[in-house]
């Protein structure tokens, strides 16, 4: 059985080759970090909540991790299993890392990762294990892919949080994580996918979708709009590198798109008033005609769209049978790799 590893990196454009690792008969591959960016720019309000939800996100994935790896128990099971290779840091006993010949991304083992509640597709379809479309969320295949979707997470999500307080954040981040794995699930099949990016990724979507609703209270429209498409693209154009989870980053930011309309409009009347008048003084506020047809849209497509997917998923239909050319979205061959579904 293999494996995608979702991923998502913050600041610069740190890209590692994809290599796949191989182990006895398993065998299961990590993605290249990508890049994003804090989007401060985005935004010219006061911050009006303290960020807590977020913290308390990250402090849940590194626990997790840490469960995971004391699970995992390198030194005793694989002398056990008899496997080839040294674990990494023995120092640290069983919470040492999987021989880096198996898991350079210095994490456990892909057993582990599926016992703990890793996305694959025969368990959730044919052992009707569908809360495995919300651990694998949780789950990292390593310390490099932890930190690099906690530090995504905390430049993206603290801001959003500080904006638009804990309650929308929070469900923007869980729904745009479940429906990254729902996508997921649809298209691929031999592989176990786990990770954060998914979710990540409904952050950036519901960034852009903000943008487009809060149109007019915006000063440099453009250089915003911009610099959030261009980040947007490179880290979607990263996922088209050979054993990288894709959809579960399509998934996820057309979910916190279209989430973004529902959660996160702001009142346009009156706004720059309100940045004039003295404090205490009352003004008038209401939002836009077109904030309301998207806020409907939105919600009639993610209704509809999820409940459709989910539907296909648990019928156990394929997407490559009503999409053939959705395999380009998450590899593109070349002459240096080729693309399969193993």
């Amino acid at each position: 059985m293999s494996g995608s590893y979702r991923d998502l990196e913050a600041g610069g454009a740190n890209k590692n080759n994809m290599a796949p690792i191989r182990n006895s008969n398993r065998n299961y591959y990590y993605a290249a970090p990508t890049t994003s960016t804090t989007a401060s720019h985005l935004y010219h309000s006061e911050s009006t909540w303290t960020s807590w939800l977020v913290p308390i996100f990250v402090l849940a994935n590194s626990l997790v991790f840490i469960v995971a790896m004391y699970i995992n128990d390198c030194p005793n099971k694989n002398s056990a299993m008899r496997v080839r290779g040294h674990c990494v840091a023995t120092f640290l006993g069983r919470f040492s890392f999987q021989p880096l010949s198996e898991n350079p991304l210095f994490g456990p083992s892909s057993i582990t990762l599926t016992k703990m509640g890793a996305l694959q597709w025969d368990s959730v379809v044919n052992h009707h294990q569908g809360w495995r479309l919300i651990t694998c969320i949780w789950l990292h295949a390593g310390v490099i892919h932890l930190a690099a979707n906690m530090l995504s997470l905390v430049f993206i999500g603290i801001r959003l949080e500080q904006q638009f307080g804990f309650v929308r954040i929070g469900i923007i981040y869980l729904l745009s994580g479940f429906g990254g794995s729902v996508l997921s699930s649809l298209f691929i099949r031999n592989n176990i996918s786990v990770g954060a990016s998914g979710a990540l990724f409904g952050l950036l979507g519901a960034m852009l979708s903000e943008l487009i609703t809060n149109w007019t209270i915006y000063t440099n429209k453009a250089a915003a709009l911009v610099s959030l498409l261009v980040i947007i693209v490179i880290n979607l154009a990263i996922g088209i590198l050979p054993h990288v989870d894709n959809f579960a980053h399509i998934g996820g930011f057309l979910t916190g798109f279209l989430l973004g309309f529902i959660f996160l409009p702001r009142p346009q009347y009156g706004w720059l008033e309100q940045q004039r008048l003295p404090s205490g003084v009352r003004f008038k506020s209401k939002y836009k005609a077109y904030q309301y047809a998207l806020w409907l849209i939105s919600l009639v497509l993610l209704i509809v769209g999820l409940l459709i997917a989910l539907v296909m998923l648990f019928r156990g239909d394929n997407g490559y049978d009503h999409c053939h050319w959705c395999h380009y979205l998450t590899c593109v061959p070349t002459s240096k790799w080729k693309c399969n579904d193993s």
